[in-house]
């Protein structure tokens, strides 16, 4: 990749950086971490904006991407690390798009994908319980919300995946846990 690119397109010292490491070792991937929001048995669904650039006007439940700045200001756990990044990040990306405090965060899945611009995603898929607040959405990130049984869940344009994430939840609440299948 042409680092003069850099230079008109990336606005900041990190997403130069990460254009060129990523072009340059294949390594570098945006973690993105996502919570399916489980309140009263139902499950918290956010319609993402339709400009997005990426799945616009599509169904989906609520995340976002790892900065470094969600740690790096931050004192370490232990002498070289930090702990409890994602669940720090999950927290954030959940109270701004949706205004929702949650709690026991858990393991669902992973899934990697390269995205039509060429950039690479880890995501991270996880389950928590609604601790706190009213749904609030932050219009950028999202337009619509609802609280969905799985069969609820079915009547709309989910991302492909999402369906087979929220019922891994579905059993995981019930004791059962496994990887990701189709369903």
């Amino acid at each position: 990749m042409d680092s003069s690119k850099c230079n008109n397109e990336c606005g900041s010292f990190y997403a130069c950086y990460n254009f060129l490491t990523m072009s340059s070792n294949g390594l570098l991937h945006e973690v993105v971490v996502t919570a399916i929001v489980v309140k009263d048995g139902k499950y918290l669904i956010t319609r993402r904006s339709p400009l997005k650039k990426r799945f616009g006007g599509m169904w989906t439940v609520p995340g976002g991407k790892l900065e470094t700045s969600d740690y790096v200001n931050l004192p370490k756990d232990t002498k070289d690390y930090w702990y409890n990044v994602l669940e720090q990040v999950l927290r954030r990306e959940v109270k701004e798009e949706v205004g929702l405090g949650i709690k026991n965060i858990e393991y669902v899945t992973s899934l990697a994908t390269i995205h039509a611009d060429g950039a690479p995603s880890l995501v991270i898929s996880c389950m928590a319980d609604w601790e706190s607040g009213d749904v609030r959405l932050q219009e950028s990130e999202t337009d619509q919300f609802a609280w969905v049984s799985l069969a609820e869940a079915k009547s709309h344009d989910l991302l492909d995946g999402i369906y087979d994430e929220l019922k891994m939840a579905e059993v995981r609440r019930k004791g059962v846990k496994s990887e990701w299948r189709r369903f």
